[in-house]
């Protein structure tokens, strides 16, 4: 019995899911090649492996005939019945032709085999197995780090690849310890085999763990309408319900968030759970709150916000990471800006522009956008051209002019000048 072959097989079975029988003819087409070669005085030979003992025979066929012109591919008749007394004329003999040494050649071949001929066998097993559970969840231990942070992942059958790229920098792993990823990708690769691709950084990882979490995701009566991530850092989800009487936020955070403490306990970040809305403002407002928005401006893809000075921290997070997953979610470039910040800039502009040469400036007051009763009453107070307004400060204007808001009324003047160039 060759107990290496027989090892060899059970292995493969067993841990790779890879039939006995294909094995066997993969090795049976190797080894046919190295047979030729060994075997002389022969013509046509072939390679057979018995599949339960793992015995190798290399046999020929010969035909039987009264006198041998061609020792290759035929047997004198005494010959033949030395080895089978009952063969005649005629007839073809299989005989056995099996080098001393094969079984030597044999276990090196196997091996080979196993890196090269089986590759096609094992993509088989994983399409099989794993194509269809792309963008699923699967968990494994950790077998091996190769070239750096990348890890292998033993998922049982097969072996997956976590690329350092595709999780947090601030995960940490051991040899042998459990992990779960999301199951990316099945892909090809240059040696002809395939491989399974994982991720812990996708944002899909943490829309699928939440799907464990929450039967209502499953059942498509709540919808994560969109998720974007800054992995190790924060995830922001926005939710909507197709029922009424479900609250989107309130079912994926769970009873005192025990279903949300779950998914950040897997992930160990930060996640908003943010109610969906079609209009971008409202889904800006949504994904900043409790924070209230001061001022906002919107253009075609871009959006410019002012919040007070102790919430812009908040609005911007960690080294802008906050702003910048906002924006992504709203699809519109954002813009932040402090009060004071905003503030200053608009005292900055209105002094120089009070310094312009423009007999316009000088003209009967008129503001765009500003209800007349508020004209009246900066005409009543003194303030009756626009040169005398830009010209005096917030406070004076403010004082004596009732319910007057000096920035946004500033506002108005800088951009009627801008428009029109006074």
């Amino acid at each position: 019995m060759n107990k290496d072959l027989i090892a060899i097989f059970e292995y493969l079975e067993r841990e790779k899911g890879i039939k006995r029988e294909v094995v066997i003819q993969a090795i049976e087409d190797s080894l046919l090649a190295a047979a030729k070669k060994s075997v002389d005085g022969v013509g046509d030979v072939h390679v057979h492996i018995e599949a339960k003992s793992g015995d190798i025979e290399v046999v020929t066929q010969k035909q039987i005939v009264d006198e041998v012109e061609d020792p290759d591919q035929e047997i004198s008749i005494e010959d033949a019945q030395d080895l089978e007394p009952s063969a005649e004329v005629g007839q073809w003999l299989e005989i056995v032709v099996t080098p001393q040494d094969f079984g030597r050649i044999a276990a090196q071949t196997a091996r080979q085999v196993i890196t090269q001929k089986l590759r096609g066998a094992e993509k088989e097993v994983i399409y099989r197995e794993y194509r269809d559970r792309e963008k699923d969840i699967v968990s494994g231990t950790v077998k091996r780090f190769v070239r750096g942070r990348n890890i292998i992942v033993d998922l049982g059958k097969v072996e997956a690849i976590l690329p350092e790229r595709h999780y947090p920098k601030t995960e940490r792993f051991q040899v042998q310890e459990k992990v779960q990823a999301l199951l990316l990708e099945v892909r090809d690769t240059e040696n002809g085999g395939a491989e399974v691709l994982l991720s812990r950084s996708h944002p899909e990882f943490v829309k699928q763990l939440f799907n464990l979490e929450v039967p209502e995701l499953s059942d498509n009566i709540v919808e994560v309408a969109h998720i974007v991530r800054e992995a190790g850092y924060r995830t922001k989800m926005v939710v909507k319900s197709h029922d009424a009487k479900v609250d989107p936020v309130g079912t994926c955070v769970g009873v005192r968030g025990t279903r949300i403490k779950n998914v950040i306990r897997e992930i160990n970040e930060k996640i908003d759970v943010i109610p969906f809305s079609e209009d971008p403002i409202q889904l800006l407002q949504n994904a900043i709150s409790p924070v209230e928005i001061s001022k906002l401006k919107e253009e075609e893809n871009h959006i410019s916000i002012i919040v007070n000075d102790e919430d812009y921290p908040i609005v911007i997070g960690k080294k802008g990471m906050n702003a910048r997953l906002i924006a992504a979610l709203i699809g519109k470039e954002l813009e932040v800006q402090k009060m004071s910040e905003y503030q200053k800039t608009i005292t900055i502009e209105m002094e120089h522009l009070a310094k312009e040469e423009d007999d316009k400036l000088d003209s009967p007051l008129k503001i765009e956008g500003v209800s007349s009763l508020i004209i009246e009453s900066l005409i009543s107070a003194g303030f009756d051209t626009l040169r005398k307004v830009v010209s005096s400060s917030p406070h004076e204007l403010t004082s004596k002019v009732p319910g007057f808001n000096y920035f946004d009324i500033a506002e108005k003047i800088l951009d009627q000048t801008r428009n029109k160039k006074v």
